[in-house]
């Protein structure tokens, strides 16, 4: 679909700026941020350029990402060109997903909505990365991985292959996971074992 040439980037941190850096080298020629905090604020009367929500909490993203929808806002995906994705992966259409530069996502893996794969992460083959997580820089899923929804991986992690992640579970920097997660919850370390209930 035809892009407008200024997009607005709602949330004007750092995480915002990284955003904005990925719009600029799709070609937007303008950004706005906007921030309900630092201002300008997201009103329902702005022009209707394309959208995206630059907020790395995954919760606070998906609720932007559903306000800015019922005012009939388009959201966009931002892909960096340099990001290598198979032609046969999914990556659902305008649904404010974020692929930051040189993340690889591998054959007919699906990365549903609200997503960010940040810098150099890799997604394998039949993975599966569910709604509003985070995958954060280096952090790598192995082959037929499922991750549920708003679940937040850590630097430099590891899934093994064949594995599954519940909702809402946080893997910590660094941790390399060797079994399932079937409930919710922070594992850390190595191999990951369960620190405390989220």
């Amino acid at each position: 679909m035809e892009r407008t040439e200024k997009i607005y980037i709602y949330g004007a941190g750092g995480h915002g700026f990284v955003c904005a850096d990925v719009a600029y080298a799709l070609g937007y020629k303008e950004c706005i941020f906007l921030d309900d905090i630092k201002g300008p604020v997201f009103q329902q009367n702005l022009p209707k350029y394309d959208i995206f929500i630059g907020i790395g909490s995954n919760k606070i993203r998906k609720q932007i990402y559903e306000k800015v929808l019922q005012y009939d806002f388009k959201t966009v995906n931002l892909i960096h060109p340099s990001a290598i994705i198979s032609p046969s992966a999914v990556i659902e259409i305008d649904s404010g997903i974020l692929i930051m530069p040189y993340v690889v996502v591998n054959a007919k893996a699906h990365i549903q909505k609200g997503v960010i794969l940040n810098t150099s992460s890799v997604i394998e083959h039949e993975c599966v990365v569910g709604e509003f997580t985070h995958v954060s820089v280096g952090a790598k899923c192995g082959g037929n991985v499922t991750i549920g929804k708003l679940c937040f991986l850590g630097i430099n992690c590891a899934v093994l292959p064949n594995l599954s992640v519940a909702d809402e579970s946080i893997l910590g920097g660094g941790a390399l996971l060797s079994k399932n997660i079937q409930e919710k919850g922070v594992f850390v370390g190595i191999p990951a074992k369960k620190l405390k209930e989220v």
